[in-house]
């Protein structure tokens, strides 16, 4: 058994059995990847895929078994190669960050800024996505870090740690009656059409949850994941949007009106994620410190050699109330 075959396997798995797609992103042969998985379920005495002819038509179960394995193999290997590389050269390697649109543009410039003057040799990688596309490539191994607010059921796999609290606003155009009465109430908002959010982003579901309270149901005209695209169609008139605060950039949006929606909804939560067995590189260590100051390398091995379990959860309890709010 070679690694290469494991990387394979893995790759075919991840391509949906495309294994001249898998090929592609390994830069190498079709055939070449054909003839390892079959020496390799040869040595092991079963099949891992399931065939129609030439081609591959699912996974056994046996199959499921020795991926799973294989994608922590893979990730311990890579975490030889990062120890490795920490102690040739402490500054240099990569890091892979997955993440919500609205995090990627208003919650993380500052920190990647920063990031990169004291780590210029580290490559910096940023895949945005959804919730659970987020959680499915920090668990592959695919992304190291998973930043997200929403829907965190899907990342049972993921040490989450919280990093702040967050709410919204509502932005409507100068001229819009909301500007010009005073504060707001959930009823007022439900006299007007709403742009925000698409379900399952950005905390999407406490705007749901606070008109439901009110035993009302949201006029939602349009939803989207990025707030930009949000205030874009405000500014057209067509409806009033409900955004993160953070999207709210006076600089950009002084023909909007912000209003304070900090009463109306409960609080979100923002997190950063990572494998339990992921080796934390000085570099990933210092990342999660200047996007979160309170997670120091003493929270972070708390949190590793505590979860799952009471001590985590007793962590979580003892961190919440030091959370800033953005």
């Amino acid at each position: 058994m070679k690694i290469r075959q494991l990387e394979y396997i893995h790759e075919v798995a991840r391509q949906k059995l495309n294994i001249t797609a898998a090929a592609r992103v390994l830069h190498t042969s079709q055939p070449g990847i054909s003839k390892q998985i079959r020496l390799l379920e040869e040595e092991l005495g079963l099949l891992i895929f399931e065939r129609n002819g030439k081609h591959l038509d699912g996974i056994t179960p046996a199959g499921q078994r020795i991926l799973e394995t294989t994608r922590r193999v893979l990730s311990e290997v890579d975490n030889i190669h990062r120890t490795a590389s920490e102690f040739a050269d402490a500054d240099r390697g990569s890091l892979c960050v997955a993440t919500t649109h609205t995090q990627a543009r208003y919650a993380l410039p500052e920190t990647i800024a920063a990031f990169r003057q004291s780590y210029p040799r580290v490559s910096l990688h940023l895949n945005q996505g959804a919730p659970p596309q987020i959680a499915s490539w920090a668990a592959a191994g695919d992304a190291d870090f998973a930043i997200a607010t929403e829907a965190l059921e899907h990342f049972d796999e993921l040490i989450m740690l919280p990093c702040y609290h967050w709410n919204r606003c509502v932005l409507v155009p100068r001229d819009h009656p909301l500007a010009e009465n005073g504060p707001l109430t959930v009823e007022a908002l439900a006299q007007h059409p709403i742009v925000t959010y698409t379900f399952g982003f950005t905390g999407r579901s406490h705007l749901d949850q606070a008109f439901a309270e009110h035993s009302m149901t949201p006029d939602v005209v349009l939803t989207a994941v990025d707030a930009d695209v949000i205030k874009t169609y405000v500014r057209l008139g067509l409806g009033v949007g409900v955004v993160a605060n953070m999207a709210y950039d006076p600089a950009h949006d002084d023909d909007l009106v912000r209003l304070d929606a900090s009463d109306l909804f409960a609080a979100s939560t923002t997190h950063i994620g990572f494998r339990r067995n992921l080796f934390l590189a000085g570099y990933m260590r210092r990342f999660i410190a200047m996007f979160a100051p309170h997670l120091t390398p003493q929270v972070i091995d708390r949190a590793i050699e505590g979860y799952p379990g009471p001590r985590f959860d007793d962590l979580i309890a003892e961190l919440w109330p030091r959370l800033p709010t953005r």
